[in-house]
């Protein structure tokens, strides 16, 4: 009589065979032959739903906003002068659509440049900083000191060395979005566990492998969020900028709507600007789903989809 041995290896193996088979057939009747298009349209239908389900609060409160906005002007309780109507605001974007878009494109070519220069310098100085001692020591009291001053105040200067042109708003631009981007990459730079550095080093990677290879990677979570936080001073800088000394952007559209008390176009423009920080901060976070998929804060974000 052959001896027959049970062992956990191969219960397992039969566990997980039953499972894909119990799998495979309740999808077969779940599908039942069901063309592809169905699929298609479930696939639009599921993510429209999982789209909807993270960005509900976010509309729901803006709506409650505009309607309180709508209520106080309608009602009175503030001069037009102070607070513009919704519909005045609405206008004076219909009215003026050609002229704040000329407007809105400098200002957005100002920020797009200045957060590119920011984020590539402010990675490189991190990566200097953490692969050497006295340049950090040498450094970082330096950008602490530049973080500090107020941009508004020397501002100015940049217009007395630079001219009138586009270079000193992009400078500004550069000096906010600076600093987080340092910060941020020296953070991740640094969070790799000492034991995997030592592993591969005696494996016999070079620094530029374990940059590459281990210690990019690791930064990636922390060094996005930083670039979040500099698309958004970009934004702030440029306009900053452009209060300064200029004659195109939205900085200016907001100086001379301030001036003649046109709260509606001053309004309009302060909303442009919001649009492009938040148009920014969403491009890196759509980012963040491709580069970093396996981090916990995106499993986190899906867990809270599933949640609510």
């Amino acid at each position: 009589m052959a001896h027959l041995e049970f062992t956990p290896r191969i219960a397992f193996s039969g566990a997980i065979s039953a499972m894909t088979r119990t799998r495979m057939t309740v999808t077969d009747q779940k599908t039942g032959g069901s063309p592809s298009g169905s699929n298609g349209r479930s696939s639009v239908a599921g993510g429209f739903l999982r789209w909807w389900l993270q960005s509900w609060h976010p509309i729901v409160f803006l709506a409650v906003v505009i309607v309180l906005w709508w209520l106080v002007t309608a009602q009175g309780w503030v001069q037009p002068y102070i607070i513009p109507a919704p519909s005045d605001t609405w206008a004076a974007f219909a009215e003026n659509a050609e002229y704040l878009l000329q407007h809105t494109w400098v200002t957005t070519y100002e920020t797009l440049i200045g957060f590119a220069i920011a984020g590539v310098a402010g990675l490189l100085v991190a990566v200097i900083m953490v692969y050497s001692k006295g340049l950090e020591k040498t450094f970082y009291p330096v950008i602490l000191f530049a973080q500090v001053i107020p941009k508004i105040a020397i501002a100015p200067l940049f217009i007395v060395w630079l001219g009138f042109g586009a270079a000193p708003k992009i400078l500004v631009a550069v000096l906010m979005a600076f600093f987080p981007v340092v910060i941020s990459g020296l953070a991740g730079l640094r969070s790799v566990d000492p034991e995997i550095l030592q592993l591969v080093s005696t494996m016999g990677a070079s620094r530029l492998k374990v940059l590459l290879k281990v210690r990019l990677p690791a930064a990636l979570p922390e060094l996005l969020s930083g670039l979040k936080v500099a698309a958004t001073l970009a934004v702030t800088g440029a306009v900053v900028g452009e209060f300064v000394g200029a004659n195109e952007g939205l900085g200016y559209v907001i100086l001379q709507a301030n001036g003649i008390l046109d709260t509606a176009m001053l309004f309009a423009a302060l909303i442009i600007m919001s649009v492009m920080g938040v148009v920014l901060f969403a491009i890196i976070q759509i980012a963040e789903k491709f580069l970093i998929p396996w981090h916990a804060s995106r499993r986190d974000v899906a867990a809270a989809t599933v949640r609510f």
